[in-house]
């Protein structure tokens, strides 16, 4: 699945960053080191925590840092999409149903789309109770990894 091993780690505070990958063949090992400016809204890729905090019906644009394997600052708009019905015992429940949607900005879309590396948008639901909580997502968990379908047993989905 992974044609290199990666290390990848980021301050912060000083938005300096280093990436080690070697290829697993024994091959050369390569660092990349540099600096980005985050902005406030600057999330480690836990973005489901955005979905789970969003007011209801409301749509946000955040940021996420993408090593692909450089560092790249890269908006991420976050925004719900539907309503479905999951069952907890049988009691029947809301699910909103949130996309995530890259926004690498015109010139690395185009680019990222011309060579197939455009990453999908991903999908997650989360029941909207007082305490909200993940019940399903859909998407990649790495940068150009394959999309995986992650659900609970429960709460389970109407037949």
């Amino acid at each position: 699945m992974f044609g290199e091993d990666t290390e990848i780690s980021m301050e912060r505070k000083t938005g300096t960053y280093r990436v080690k990958t070697s290829a697993r063949d024994g091959g050369k090992e390569a660092v990349l080191e540099g600096t980005l400016t985050l902005p406030p809204d600057t999330y480690n890729g836990m973005v489901l925590n955005v979905a789970k905090n969003l007011r209801k019906g409301a749509t946000e644009t955040i940021h996420i840092v993408a090593f692909t394997p450089t560092a790249r600052l890269i908006q991420l708009e976050v925004s719900p999409v539907g309503e479905h019905q999951v069952l907890i015992g049988d009691l029947a429940k809301s699910a909103t149903h949130y996309i995530f949607k890259p926004k690498p900005g015109a010139w690395l879309t185009a680019l990222s789309t011309l060579l197939g590396r455009m990453p999908p948008d991903s999908h997650a639901w989360i029941v909207t109770d007082e305490v909200p909580a993940f019940v399903r997502y859909v998407g990649p968990l790495h940068s150009m990894g394959p999309v995986w379908h992650l659900e609970l047993t429960s709460p389970r989905w109407p037949e």
